[in-house]
């Protein structure tokens, strides 16, 4: 029997969703027909709204009508906009015991030496200050693995993953106080990240962002080797011994071994990008339910992106461990409101081209299909950018929507996996960890089969659940944590994608 052409996600809805492009005619709902055409994943009203009139998706207001509406028409920026109204945090309301599984499964990890489990074996190059980043850089062209060509510096080290360098465009230049705090949170997050076998620390010299007070500040003194160009004698001498340290470090590196570990070791990041109509009805629900079993497993989940969150953060209170915890949420989204209002800008700007294209008309709307990624259970903290990790259980991180920050901040934090939904297509790449993509509907799964792992699409499709499908990405987890490549390692991608937020003037 072939699936319906629209999706009805609530009871409550007023509108719902073209399973594929709807030619005027098609049947919508009981006595209502699109009088228009309807682009796949976009909406369609099946009842009348009138002007200022809230409109529901999920069962949630997503937006006002900006015009009257009549049923059948297509619900989309010329007449659906921001409007305000309250929110109920009702603080901890749907709190539940978590039901944890066990025994817990297991995957193929790397247990290091202080007790931590890593899920892939880098040697790392970091830079203090942009002025550095052509060094690291050569140095890690030195070891460089090629996809397309086949040529593999090291082929002799088979248990290394790679020589990565990571670098950024500030570290000078740039304003003492949070801005300085937040790079060098950053940086000392992925020194330590346990997917880094050995890091080497770059720096020119005379910037701002010294390498002895990161090194300090973190904490790092005597845990990596670090070197300034001036210092050094220059560009070509730099060079010479970075790669002469990174050879030194080949062999004990690479004496590593994989080991049967739980799956609570998982540190999971939650990410969407390229967003479409159907990210929070296929992709994403599908993420949560994954996320529920790492969580009942006993492993860490990271939901982040606050703009993303924004409108929709009143469903996270519900079910945050403390109060204290669902005020600290709250309490980022007033700073969001204050950040985007004394830059010219507001939070409805988020959606983007590809977003609205996609079927996405206000940030309430991206925002409830986006936090569908989190799952059903409790909220146990609510940290900083680029903060450890240190609870287990739904974790969540103050992150710009933009996806490399976001994500950068989320490994600072300590993720040692990655899962990134997309419905337009994404070819991000996250380096030292690695980035399962998950697509939301077959047919760009199918255009883009090189760069996506799973296909989400087969809800849409009428082929899995939702619940069927976050269980084939949880074994995916456990694959992909325990060794087997995703698609963007196979293409290399990952470290230009590295990006630190950027706070404060650039002086």
């Amino acid at each position: 029997m072939p699936a319906p052409p629209v999706i009805r996600l609530h009871p409550g809805d007023g509108v719902v969703i073209a399973r594929t492009t709807l030619l005027p005619g098609t049947r919508v709902a009981e006595g209502v027909v699109a009088t228009v055409r309807i682009p796949a994943g976009h909406k369609v009203a099946t009842r009348a709204y009138a002007e200022g009139e809230p409109i529901r998706r999920y069962g949630q207001i997503i937006g006002f009508a900006t015009a009257p509406i009549a049923p059948g028409a297509h619900v989309h920026e010329h007449n659906c906009g921001m409007g305000e109204f309250a929110r109920d945090y009702a603080w901890g309301v749907d709190v539940r015991p978590t039901d944890f599984i066990a025994p817990p499964a297991t995957f193929q990890g790397i247990r290091r030496p202080d007790g931590r489990v890593a899920t892939r074996n880098y040697i790392g190059l970091l830079t203090s200050v942009n002025c550095s980043a052509h060094v690291a850089s050569l140095v890690a062209d030195a070891f460089r693995r090629n996809p397309f060509t086949g040529q593999d510096a090291l082929s002799d080290y088979p248990n290394i993953d790679g020589v990565v360098a990571l670098t950024h465009k500030t570290g000078c230049g740039m304003t003492p106080g949070e801005p300085m705090a937040l790079l060098r949170r950053t940086l000392g997050g992925y020194a330590r990240h346990p997917n880094f076998a050995t890091v080497i620390m770059l720096g020119l010299g005379c910037e701002m962002n010294q390498i002895g007070a990161l090194l300090e500040e973190q904490k790092l003194a005597g845990r990596l080797r670090s070197m300034d160009i001036q210092e050094m004698g220059g560009t070509r001498k730099t060079v010479q011994a970075g790669i002469a340290f990174v050879r030194e470090a080949l062999a004990d590196a690479n004496a590593v071994r994989r080991e049967s570990v739980p799956a609570g070791e998982l540190i999971v990041a939650l990410q969407c990008g390229g967003s479409d109509g159907y990210s929070g009805v296929s992709a994403n629900p599908a993420l949560g339910a994954a996320s529920d079993l790492v969580v009942r497993h006993g492993g860490t989940v990271i939901l982040a992106e606050t703009p993303e969150t924004y409108g929709a953060e009143h469903l996270l209170t519900r079910r945050a461990a403390s109060r204290e915890v669902g005020e600290k949420l709250v309490g980022l989204m007033r700073w969001w409101e204050d950040y985007t209002a004394r830059e010219g800008a507001e939070m409805n700007a988020n959606p983007s081209p590809g977003n609205k294209a996609g079927g996405l008309t206000t940030i309430l709307e991206k925002s409830l299909g986006a936090m569908a990624k989190a799952g059903s259970t409790n909220l146990v903290e609510v940290l900083n950018y680029a903060e450890p990790i240190t609870r287990k259980g739904l974790v969540f991180m103050d992150t710009p929507g933009y996806d490399p920050v976001g994500a950068t901040g989320q490994v600072a934090g300590g993720a040692n996996l990655m899962c990134f939904t997309t419905g337009r297509g994404s070819v991000f790449g996250c380096k030292p960890t690695p980035s399962m993509k998950l697509a939301t509907n077959t047919a760009m799964f199918t255009r883009m089969q090189d760069d996506m792992d799973i296909n989400c699409g087969t809800i849409l499709d009428g082929d899995e659940t939702v619940q069927q499908c976050g269980e084939r990405i949880f074994e995916e987890m456990l694959k992909v944590a325990g060794g087997e490549r995703t698609k963007s390692e196979a293409l290399d991608a990952g470290s230009a994608e590295f990006a630190p937020w950027v706070l404060g003037a650039t002086m």
